[in-house]
């Protein structure tokens, strides 16, 4: 098989040589930048410096070499980034106040305070020199029960969508062409983040008090998600016709749902202000182009919704974090069935993964795999995003459990 039909074939629940793997297939699946030079090194690979292409989260794009050697079949298109093709003139260097030989984007976002604190000034957000991230006051998301609920100024986010229809305009063909040259230079599953829905359950003023919005006053979500929904559709009715053949995974929506013991919003909430829209999205993707499957990121607890994301057409459901709500890859597995597929959940990310022996990592990702691709409808990652601490060897193990 070749890893684009490996990956097809799974998310079709047929059968494969072997399971899948994804590493940074899209910004839930990477791994951090500090962590990937070490990574390199162990794996015997020449030093390159990491391309830094989530500036939040601090993720390296991994490069094509460190997919081949851990056996990986996915590559990611973030527009205008990818790993499929080499794209240097889109990367200039940065290091981060000394901590980090790195590429970046824009070098010009960042500014180094005088104790080495690394600032984002446009986003307001801050990475001090003992930290991995970045990060903002209350999480940029300051909740107060004595204050009006607050609401997006849905003139503003018609105004920004109409901007980013203009920029997908103005670079329609040279994104084309970045697809249709990822396509032609890797046999990989392609995977596009960064062009579907821009809407989530705490994407506006937070994840403390957009629910509440949504309790509060419904039509009000109801008509910026139509706002939002009408603009995704416009933007795949021009995009798919041109590149749906070089398209197998389409993230539609990034919308963390749940939290480590439970949803975040009631699943009323979910099937009247946000199941509606995603459908519509997974409908036109459908249609338009029958061979790509939709992609659902959902951190949390959020077994008990995979109904409603099956009701919504989801074709798969990652991270699968069944360390949450009190689960087992089992349950998801069980509440799936061939109905979902699922992608990660491989090894738990916040204990076994950066605490454990080699062999432990090894152990427990072997145990998972078995159970969440019975029957197929599985591609391997981890729980979420390999972060800084993480040892090299564990990595490795990770991969090379499934060997």
């Amino acid at each position: 098989m070749t890893r684009r039909d490996r990956v097809m074939a799974a998310l079709n629940f047929e059968p494969v040589d072997r399971i899948p793997r994804d590493l940074g297939g899209m910004p839930s699946t990477g791994i951090s930048c500090f962590a990937y030079p070490r990574l390199r090194a162990a794996l015997g690979l020449p030093p390159r410096p990491p391309k830094v292409y989530d500036t939040g989260q601090m993720l390296a794009l991994p490069d094509v070499d460190v997919l081949d050697a851990l056996d990986c079949d996915v590559v990611t298109i973030c527009p205008p980034v990818t790993n499929a093709v080499e794209t240097p003139e889109l990367w200039h260097p940065f290091d981060f106040g000394g901590r980090l030989d790195a590429l970046v984007l824009r070098p010009d976002d960042f500014s180094v305070a005088e104790d080495g604190t690394v600032l984002q000034p446009g986003a307001a957000s801050r990475m001090p020199p003992d930290a991995f991230v970045f990060d903002q006051d209350h999480a940029g998301q300051l909740f107060s029960l004595d204050a009006e609920t607050p609401r997006p100024d849905l003139e503003a986010v018609q105004a920004q969508l109409a901007g980013e229809a203009e920029r997908l305009e103005q670079n329609f063909e040279d994104l084309v062409r970045l697809f249709e040259r990822a396509r032609a230079s890797t046999d990989r599953a392609i995977m596009v983040f960064g062009l579907g829905l821009g809407m989530g359950i705490g994407e506006f003023t937070g994840v403390a008090l957009f629910p509440l919005l949504c309790m509060e006053d419904p039509d009000f979500v109801r008509r910026l998600h139509r706002m939002i929904t009408d603009a995704a559709l416009r933007r795949l009715e021009r995009l798919l016709p041109r590149i749906r053949d070089c398209v197998d995974v389409f993230v539609v929506t990034a919308d963390d749902w749940g939290t480590q013991h439970g949803p975040i919003a009631s699943p009323d909430i979910y099937r009247g202000l946000f199941a509606p829209y995603h459908r519509e999205v997974n409908d036109l993707i459908h249609a338009l182009a029958p061979k790509t499957k939709t992609f659902l990121h959902s951190c949390g607890a959020v077994e008990s919704l995979i109904d409603d994301f099956i009701d919504a057409r989801f074709d798969v459901l990652n991270p699968v974090q069944w360390t949450a709500g009190n689960s087992s890859p089992e349950a998801w597995k069980n509440r799936a069935g061939t109905r979902l597929a699922l992608w990660g959940g491989g090894v738990n990310s916040q204990e076994t993964l950066p605490w454990g022996t080699p062999d432990a990592v090894a152990d427990e990702a072997r145990r998972v795999s078995a159970v969440l691709s019975r029957g197929g409808g599985y591609v391997f990652a981890a729980i979420h995003n390999i972060l800084a601490e993480v040892p090299p060897e564990n990595i490795i193990a990770l991969y090379r459990a499934l060997d």
